[in-house]
């Protein structure tokens, strides 16, 4: 019995070895990333036996309202935090300046920079002038808010936020915005062991990293699917797709695939619109512009319908996503390049169009004059006959017309040619 006591005492302390848990924070803040955040602190909680949290980061920034929740989970969260900048390169701006300063531990790779992290409108454009005076306001006081409770620089916090300042890694450490520069993770977790920190409900604890296990949380499948539909350039791409995809089907019933993979394409577009927020007078626009591009093959409006396509199909795909971001907008070139390739293929159907419409025509009354043909008997005002375009016509002439001569119908009336003799 006291040798199994004894194992028991000394395996206790491996079941109950702490780790450090990392998760990867790339690209746009939104909300999958904030679900994915959010995900992950429950289960680190639930496993109950961690000792530090690693956010690794790379972002251009994003959404306030997501920032807001993933900082809350990380202040609730009784567990340190540390936001790491990473790799060489990399940035955390707008959205993610707020992260790192809301964190236990701010620390960056060598080359990477934060900051610039003035609000914007969704839609990228001006804002009333007394609104935007208190988003700013109340960006910058949030701000401070946050380096003051971590101890950090709140002055070059304040001017990130109202000047939109960026600052360097070697500024941020020498300038108490941020605790330690680190090449790597492994680098980060040996310059931190030891350390006592402060966590945000006031408790202090040391941190003992040693061989600690390292585990590192990823997006799951379905996030993972979701993250990838909703890149904003694939999304206005499956939008684009599928409709063009539908509207062969619908133009050539019977082909099927188009019309299967359009509607793939689509049902794949709207999932992704559920999560990106859309506008719908965009969406209405590019719709229009389809509709106008249909009517300019139809009816021919000369090419104003064309026009109108090609400037609602514009203005629809810009206000497409409201982002604050350019990288959670489509880009403008893949728009450009729709636009060309869509202003190309209905230059080119309309062009044909019109060469139809101002081409002789080739059946009934019209079709036959000036057709070349045969004289079958002596054709003279009075009566003869014609081998022409296939067929034995009654025919006359001002003057005689031997047999056998080669004629050229001039006019038709009442079903009798009017002939000329021709030189050929």
């Amino acid at each position: 019995m006291k040798k199994v006591l004894g194992l028991l005492l000394f395996l206790i302390p491996f079941w109950l070895q702490a780790e450090i848990y990392t998760l990867r924070v790339d690209g746009p803040i939104d909300t999958l990333l904030e679900e994915y955040v959010v995900d992950s602190f429950k289960k680190i909680q639930q496993a109950g036996n961690a000792s530090l949290v690693i956010i690794e980061m790379d972002t251009p920034g994003g959404y306030d309202t997501s920032m807001r929740v993933i900082i809350k989970a990380m202040l609730n969260a009784e567990i340190p935090v540390a936001i790491y900048v990473s790799p060489k390169g990399a940035r955390a701006a707008s959205a993610g300046f707020f992260l790192l300063l809301a964190s236990d531990i701010a620390a960056m790779a060598p080359g990477t920079n934060t900051g610039a992290a003035h609000p914007v409108s969704v839609t990228g454009s001006d804002i009333e002038k007394t609104m935007k005076e208190k988003i700013t306001n109340d960006a910058a006081a949030y701000v401070k808010t946050l380096a003051k409770n971590r101890g950090r620089n709140m002055e070059m916090a304040e001017k990130a936020v109202r000047e939109s300042h960026s600052y360097t890694a070697e500024e941020c450490l020498k300038n108490g915005l941020i605790d330690l520069i680190a090449a790597d993770t492994g680098n980060l977790i040996d310059q931190l062991h030891g350390r006592t920190l402060t966590l945000a409900n006031s408790r202090e604890i040391i941190l003992n990293l040693k061989n600690e296990k390292i585990i590192s949380l990823k997006m799951s499948e379905r996030q993972k699917f979701l993250r990838t539909i909703t890149n904003p350039n694939l999304a206005y791409f499956l939008l684009i797709f599928g409709l063009i995809g539908l509207y062969i089907e619908f133009t050539h019933p019977g082909g099927v695939i188009p019309g299967i993979l359009g509607g793939i394409s689509l049902l794949l577009a709207f999932l992704a619109f559920q999560i990106l927020p859309i506008n719908y007078v965009g969406l209405f626009l590019i719709l229009l512009s389809i509709g106008f591009f249909i009517a300019e093959i139809k009816i021919q409006g000369f090419g104003m319908l064309g026009v109108g396509g090609i400037v609602s199909f514009v203005l629809g795909s810009i206000m497409l996503i409201n982002a604050p971001i350019p990288e959670m907008r489509p880009a403008m070139p893949i728009i450009l390049t729709f636009a060309v390739c869509f202003g190309f293929i209905f230059l080119f159907l309309g062009l044909k169009v019109i060469q139809a419409m101002k081409r002789r025509k080739e059946t009934g009354r019209e079709g036959l004059i000036g057709e070349s043909g045969v004289a079958k008997t002596d054709i003279d005002n009075h009566q003869g006959k014609v081998f022409v375009h296939g067929e034995w016509w009654n025919a006359v002439a001002d003057g005689l017309i031997p047999v056998g001569s080669r004629i050229q119908v001039e006019a038709m009336d009442n079903l009798i040619l009017k002939v000329k003799k021709s030189g050929g």
